[in-house]
């Protein structure tokens, strides 16, 4: 059986009500509620529910309870895709598998990296994810930076609350490059949505930041998709052992979220928190990677 995932526009507007209906089975799964009162949760049909939710993440929401089942519900966020084996097992397919990504440049220089993009041209754009609409940064190297869109989020500064607007993801990822010549162009960001999340074509990716960051950011790229580190792990990993707290902070500065998977990376208790994007984006993002790791 092969399932075929909706178009990109279509998940980029699913997501808001997906992101919704993975937490509420997560906390409910033990009580097995059928559909059509997950549905009424979502405010849904239970046929429209069951069709939204199977074609946003290629895994029905039967098939994600049994998952649920098969393990407590921190270890589905925390352990390996085993955790997922009795519903891939039903040969679960699609264009939405995760794509093979390569570093085309390590990015800049210390010295440039410090001038803060100085001579760098840079475009901005909006375009659509699995995880609602981004904010993409591109540079004639590749990808600068993605960040996330959340419509009606609170104009206010800071990111302590579940989302920003458009101006404010595309004022943080500028305002990491002040020194840039940044033009907005939503269609070539959009070509670059589509090249990844639909074709499935190799990204390039321009890494602009320190070597240490670039060190840390190439450790976050060896943890499986699916799978999980503490920081303290990565930071043994990345031969920094006693550097899990500069680690952490690096890991917060990643420019590039989703490509460069700081989603994977935990604190030492094991809970989802501290995530520059919402958490329940990385719920949702370590939830989608498990279901295509196969």
């Amino acid at each position: 059986m092969t399932l075929t995932l909706a178009p990109l526009d279509e998940r980029a507007l699913a997501y808001d009500r997906m992101a919704r209906a993975l937490d509420h089975l997560g906390n409910t799964w033990r009580d097995w509620p059928d559909l059509a009162s997950v549905a009424a949760e979502m405010n849904l049909s239970p046929s429209h529910f069951q069709r939204e939710f199977t074609r946003w993440a290629g895994i029905s929401p039967k098939q994600f309870q049994a998952a649920l089942a098969h393990g407590e519900a921190g270890e589905l966020l925390r352990s390996g895709a085993s955790v997922l084996d009795a519903a891939l097992e039903a040969g679960l397919s699609g264009p939405g598998r995760l794509h093979d990504l390569f570093i085309a440049h390590e990015g800049l220089t210390p010295g440039e990296a410090k001038a803060g993009g100085r001579g760098a041209d840079l475009i901005i754009g909006r375009a659509p994810t699995p995880f609602g609409e981004g904010a993409w940064l591109i540079g004639p190297r590749g990808l600068v930076g993605l960040g996330f869109i959340d419509e009606g989020a609170p104009a206010r500064t800071g990111f302590e609350h579940q989302g920003v607007g458009e101006a404010q993801a595309f004022a943080d990822l500028a305002a990491r490059y002040p020194n840039a010549d940044i033009c907005r162009d939503d269609a070539e960001a959009a070509k670059f949505a589509r090249r990844v999340f639909e074709a499935g074509e190799p990204l390039p990716v321009a890494l602009y930041g320190t070597p240490f960051r670039r060190q840390v950011w190439r450790a976050l790229l060896e943890i499986p998709a699916g799978t999980t580190q503490t920081y303290g792990e990565l930071a043994a990993v990345s031969g920094n052992p006693k550097a899990a707290r500069a680690v952490g902070a690096a890991v917060g500065a990643n420019p590039i979220s989703w490509f460069i998977p700081c989603h994977r990376a935990l604190a030492a208790d094991g809970r989802l928190h501290n995530y520059h994007w919402g958490v329940a984006r990385k719920r949702a993002m370590l939830t989608y990677e498990r279901a295509h790791a196969a």
